[in-house]
């Protein structure tokens, strides 16, 4: 099997993208930072903002590890198209392979920041759950009461 010069150029939109749907996440990321930065500032005592902060600065951590990933594994398509322009097909496959195994640590990496990040959300959630207590027949309950009451 003979690799052509169009298939590490296959990678370029998908690591765009994907570059792109990382620096979206950071942006998001530093800005929550901020703001939880200026809420820390005005109330040190506030002990789960610091929480916040420590999950935060670690999933910051892996969007910077995923970005790196996903610039070698662009850098390493490119090197791959001058090896196949050059005719160094052994080379080329090598490179190809490298750049592959390096998308692959991206999307891996992303996985593991999706995961942090539900964790969060889920705990942001729990706090809400408890101050509601509500549940689904419960709720059902309350709305047939207050209709009734409406009714009479």
């Amino acid at each position: 099997m003979e690799l052509s010069i169009t298939t590490p150029a296959l990678l370029f939109p998908a690591i765009s993208l994907l570059m792109l749907a990382y620096t979206n996440r950071f942006l998001a990321l530093a800005s929550l930072i901020r703001k939880l930065h200026d809420k820390y500032k005005q109330d040190p005592d506030q002990k789960h903002i610091v929480t916040q902060i420590k999950s935060l600065r670690a999933r910051i951590r892996l969007i910077r590890s995923m970005q790196g990933s996903g610039v070698v594994s662009f850098l390493f398509c490119v090197v791959c198209m001058y090896c196949i322009f050059r005719g160094w097909e052994q080379a080329s496959y090598w490179i190809f392979a490298f750049s592959m195994m390096s998308f692959m640590l991206s999307l891996v990496l992303s996985l593991v920041e999706i995961t942090l990040s539900m964790r969060a959300l889920e705990v942001e959630l729990m706090d809400m759950e408890e101050l509601t207590k509500s549940n689904f027949f419960g709720d059902i309950l309350r709305v047939r009461e207050e209709n009734e009451g409406t009714n009479q």
